[in-house]
């Protein structure tokens, strides 16, 4: 019996192939809406061990409740203002670091 050999890829090499390459319109996509969940996921944990619900976070902010709602399921884009918006309401730090022309700039 003849054993076969099983290859194995990385993640990288499997959103290249599927995907597409860093830098194409689909990649670029599928990077932003990876980045907009994980931060959905961010808020909605801060705001639970702040023991707040939607609602009360959205009055902090200055939103409906179904905004929150929408910012943690990753349903809309909210813009940078909201965002910080609603981490300051949280008491919760958010850094931003921008790479510019190989030169690394934190924004905090």
């Amino acid at each position: 019996m003849e054993e076969t050999e099983i290859k194995s890829y990385s993640l990288a090499e499997m959103k290249d192939k599927y995907i597409g390459k860093p830098g194409t319109d689909d990649r670029d996509q599928y990077e932003y809406e990876l980045r907009m969940d994980v931060l959905g996921k961010m808020i909605k944990t801060a705001r639970q061990e702040r023991n707040l619900t939607q609602e009360q976070l959205g009055k902090l902010v200055g939103v409906q409740k179904s905004q929150i709602s929408k910012l943690e399921s990753n349903t809309n884009s909210a813009t940078i203002d909201t965002i910080l918006k609603v981490f300051k309401a949280l008491k919760a730090e958010i850094h931003f670091n921008v790479t510019l022309e190989k030169h690394y700039v934190q924004l905090v």
